[in-house]
């Protein structure tokens, strides 16, 4: 199959974005997904902050895991996690996996789709995005946008 296919991620919740982005990098699609800044995570920003600091403090002086604090780390790590990515059908499909934050310019004139399944306009009550989330975490926006 292997289709590209852009994915504009602005509004998108994040966990029901991953597992559908998941599925289809198992079929074979690639997937450049724009906007990551912009996905959004439901819960209260100070409780999301607070348990994100708490889980990047594990390791330190060079050991133990590697936790991001970019945005599209964050989401490639979240739709990782939704991959069997230690067989080799899952690593190739990781493989096929692009996040961008922003829109590159190379991708500004593609046709982009969105998932209105997973849109964040359904959430009931408080939400943050990833960026700000990256930013309360130690993320230095310098030089995007």
């Amino acid at each position: 199959m292997n289709t590209r296919t852009v994915i504009d991620a602005d509004g998108l919740v994040l966990g029901r974005m991953a597992s559908v982005v998941a599925k289809r990098l198992l079929a074979g699609e690639t997937i450049e997904l724009v906007n990551a800044q912009k996905i959004v995570i439901s819960g209260n920003k100070a409780n999301l902050v607070k348990e994100w600091k708490e889980f990047i403090k594990v390791g330190g002086f060079g050991k133990g895991p590697v936790h991001h604090r970019r945005p599209h780390e964050i989401v490639r790590r979240t739709v990782r996690g939704m991959l069997p990515y230690r067989i080799p059908k899952g690593a190739a499909a990781y493989k096929r996996l692009h996040v961008h934050i922003g829109v590159p310019e190379e991708l500004e004139k593609a046709e982009k789709q969105s998932l209105p399944d997973c849109h964040g306009s359904k959430l009931h009550h408080r939400s943050v995005t990833v960026g700000e989330l990256a930013e309360s975490i130690g993320w230095n926006k310098k030089g995007v946008e």
